[in-house]
């Protein structure tokens, strides 16, 4: 089997709390990128982009999330606030795909968005490629206008992902995956 081919089937997803420095470097997250950026996009339109958080920065990004928690949870516990707080703290590095996806005359929305998705995955598998594991995430803030306009995306943007980067703590497990014969049909032309 080709060395492409056994990584693929041996990606798993690593909780973030799972996840150790040390966080991936520059060039690291530009090899990342690069490789994300590499999906199918019908009509060259690039209809996503990222926002890498890391260092610093995942915990001002928190802050603002438990900002918005607490103002909607004025009876939250100060433990509740400090999980919020450390949503993108618990891997070395967070990126989020975001959607820029936008009607346009001959590339349908959804055509936009699966590239996104497939951006997403992409970032997961270089991730995996390169030593490091990753969870992909959408947690309630990735759909709170409130936080996505404090992370700078405009009004159109969605996220597509909080992907987490670091290095596993220990080996991940697998889980059971669906059989082929429960998700896969032939098309016969006799239908």
């Amino acid at each position: 089997m080709p060395d492409a081919l056994q990584l693929l089937k041996s990606r798993r997803s690593v909780k973030p709390m799972e996840l150790t420095g040390p966080a991936p470097s520059k060039a690291d997250i530009d090899a990342l990128l690069t490789v994300a950026s590499r999906v199918p996009d019908h009509g060259k339109l690039a209809p996503w982009r990222f926002i890498v958080f890391e260092g610093d920065a995942r915990l001002a990004a928190g802050e603002t999330i438990a900002s918005i928690f607490s103002a909607d949870r004025p009876d939250a516990t100060e433990e509740q606030r400090a999980f919020e707080r450390n949503r993108l703290a618990r891997a070395p590095l967070v990126i989020a795909v975001v959607s820029k996806a936008a009607p346009h005359p001959k590339i349908p929305e959804w055509e936009q968005l699966m590239s996104a998705g497939a951006a997403t995955m992409s970032l997961v598998q270089a991730a995996h490629a390169m030593d490091f594991a990753a969870s992909w995430l959408t947690e309630w803030f990735a759909y709170d206008r409130r936080v996505l306009e404090a992370f700078g995306l405009a009004a159109n943007e969605r996220i597509a992902g909080f992907v987490h980067i670091g290095r596993p703590a220990r080996s991940p497990e697998d889980r059971d995956r669906p059989k082929l014969e429960d998700i896969v049909t032939r098309y016969s032309a006799s239908r």
